[in-house]
């Protein structure tokens, strides 16, 4: 009889183990989280977490990595939303990649750090699943019209995501709850298709 647990089973754990290590980084920061708080919060003895991840920097990216691609494909999903106005699709986008983050950024006083830390660690992936996201809105855009509704301002769909995106993540950090982002991503988006209404 095999010792390892089936597929599903297996994911699950991991899935578990990770969202465990979330509350962990959030409460401690990166530096001051250790493995045997995680495996406490996981109920894991310390040796079982090992097993999963070597180190707690492995550990640490496959959260970030776990927690951009659940927003990116999240984000991608409401973009293809065919039932939805175009709006509703860009707010519930930006909502996805971002603002489910808002409640939480500000629960932790480590925020700085954490920040830090992804960005060295997974940099790369980062920006990797930011311009994956950007062609998504600037398809989008492009598609409804809007980069020719804009040619007049000298602006192209790109453009128009690229500062779709700035006040996203900008209202990220400054935001407290996700009702008010979701509330001011909004205003943003019906300027940027203000004109398909003219």
């Amino acid at each position: 009889m095999s010792e390892h647990p089936p597929p599903g089973l297996a994911d699950e754990r991991r899935a578990a183990l990770l969202q465990a290590a979330i509350g962990v980084f959030a409460r401690y920061g990166y530096r001051k989280a250790s493995m045997d708080e995680v495996a406490r919060a996981a109920g894991l003895s310390r040796q079982g977490l090992y097993l999963h991840f070597p180190t707690k920097e492995v550990l640490f990216r496959e959260v970030v990595e776990s927690l951009l691609t659940r927003a990116l494909a999240a984000a991608k999903a409401a973009l293809s939303d065919e039932a939805q106005t175009l709006e509703e699709r860009l707010v519930s986008a930006f909502d996805a990649m971002y603002g489910q983050y808002v409640e939480s950024l500000g629960a932790t006083p480590h925020l700085a750090e954490l920040f830090e830390t992804s960005a060295r660690l997974v940099g790369p992936l980062i920006k990797e699943q930011e311009c994956s996201f950007r062609r998504a809105v600037t398809d989008l855009l492009a598609r409804a019209g809007l980069g020719r509704l804009w040619a007049g301002a000298g602006l192209s769909a790109h453009d128009l995501a690229e500062t779709l995106e700035a006040v996203a993540y900008g209202l990220k950090h400054r935001i407290g709850s996700r009702a008010d982002y979701r509330a001011r991503i909004g205003r943003a988006v019906r300027l940027v298709c203000g004109p398909r209404s003219g």
